[in-house]
């Protein structure tokens, strides 16, 4: 079923599908929660991976798969829909679960994540550009932080849940068991509940449109709005960089620290607490700071979150402190809610909606590329050096790209777009 959205902006005028999509992303973002604590210990403990860096293959392929899955659907769905893609991740993900499940080697744990991130790819990203549709130019921040703090709730929830089965139930298969429902409640509601918003960008790009001569618009090649979203553009680069050292951050979070804290002697339902805070923090502080965004602006949102992240990473060099350990988390998911909802509203804000299911698609590239980056470095790091080392590494990194935000980003609310001009708003098949 592929029912038509009427053709009016906003939320009032869209809340049925807007709050369908929030329900949605809990969906999508349980499926990542259900590993964030149990995994790592699944690898150690299971099938006796003794190297950090082989324990955070998983992240690695995951981070890989997503990033270019992000990019493939973030360019076909400016050209063809968005719900076709956030059904393909569904369909994508029907074994994921099962395979977690009963996985008899690490290999099949790591394929798993390749699935993982093809389905996270997919559906997180047409979530994202399916609610910018819909809000209009009004409530971007509102509307990421809804988003945002749907999904990274249902991350922390799935991960405490499942830590929690684990502690009383064993690490595998029951943990897993969340992603079963989780993919039956997500692929029904998608596939027969949710409509196509593609028509509304259309809406919203010819209600911006020139009038005139110069109304006439030229094409952009895919090389040439990569390159601005990449290097070119000191605001859209700024926002890139910062999205992949946050997602380099998360992946030590989600890879490093639960074995950390097990060497630390931490039961794995003190783990599951630890592991589950953070995302819940961030989710819910995430309704906050969006809307925040749309009246102070986005850059100096950004670069302050980038920096108390950094600052919360370092408090998790304090020995064996459990409560200092949860405050660290509830203030590293505070930074990251600075920071997440942000980054995806300034992207709105300064690309002409032609393009934007492409330049979201462009940002995801870079910023879920982070977990891949991420799992190298703090893997290799701790490999050579041990954890302490490669917590030291990451906060310094999230430091430095809060710097490069408060030096070269522009601040994008309020501002005439780039890409809202004359040029540059279709993307021609040449690249």
């Amino acid at each position: 079923m592929n029912l038509v959205v009427p053709a009016r902006l906003g939320l009032a005028a869209n809340r049925g599908q807007f709050w369908l999509l929030v329900l949605v992303n809990a969906f999508v973002g349980s499926m990542v929660g259900m590993e964030r604590d149990v995994l790592p210990l699944v690898g150690s403990r299971v099938f006796g991976l003794g190297s950090d860096l082989a324990v955070l293959s998983f992240i690695l392929t995951f981070g890989l798969t997503k990033a270019f899955a992000n990019l493939v659907a973030g360019r076909l769905a400016d050209r063809i829909g968005r719900k076709p893609f956030l059904i393909g991740g569904w369909l994508v993900a029907i074994p994921i679960p099962f395979l977690l499940m009963f996985a008899p080697s690490w290999g099949w744990i790591v394929l798993a994540n390749v699935l993982l991130g093809i389905n996270q790819g997919l559906c997180w990203s047409m979530t994202v550009v399916m609610k910018i549709d819909l809000v209009g130019p009004k409530r971007r921040g509102f509307a990421m932080g809804l988003n945002e703090f749907a999904g990274y709730l249902a991350v922390g929830v799935a991960a405490y849940v499942s830590g929690a089965i684990a502690q009383t139930y064993g690490l595998r298969p029951w943990p897993f068991a969340i992603g079963i429902v989780a993919v039956l409640a997500g692929l029904v509601l998608s596939l027969v509940f949710v409509r196509e918003t593609h028509g509304l960008a259309r809406i919203e790009a010819e209600s911006d449109a020139p009038v005139g001569p110069v109304a006439e618009r030229a094409e952009i090649s895919f090389a040439s709005l990569f390159a601005r979203m990449s290097w070119r553009d000191r605001t859209l680069s700024s926002i890139s960089q910062a999205g992949l050292v946050n997602n380099l951050n998360d992946g030590l979070v989600w890879g490093i620290l639960p074995l950390y804290f097990a060497l630390s002697g931490l039961s794995v339902g003190r783990i599951a607490i630890l592991a589950a805070t953070y995302p819940i923090a961030w989710g819910c502080l995430q309704l906050v700071t969006g809307t925040l965004s749309d009246r102070i602006g986005r850059k100096w949102l950004i670069a302050a979150g980038m920096w108390l992240q950094a600052f919360a990473i370092v408090m998790y060099l304090v020995p064996a402190a459990f409560w200092v350990w949860f405050v660290a988390a509830v203030l590293l998911g505070a930074g990251t809610a600075m920071v997440y909802p942000t980054l995806l509203a300034a992207i709105a804000d300064v690309v002409d909606p032609h393009v934007r299911a492409t330049s979201v698609g462009i940002y995801r590239l870079w910023r879920d590329a982070g977990y891949a980056v991420g799992a190298l470095v703090s893997g290799l790091v701790a490999h050579a050096l041990g954890e302490h080392a490669a917590i030291v590494v990451v906060a310094l990194l999230t430091a430095i790209s809060g710097a490069v935000v408060a030096v070269r980003m522009r601040e994008s609310l309020g501002t005439v777009a780039p890409f809202r001009t004359a040029a540059a708003v279709k993307i021609s098949g040449n690249t």
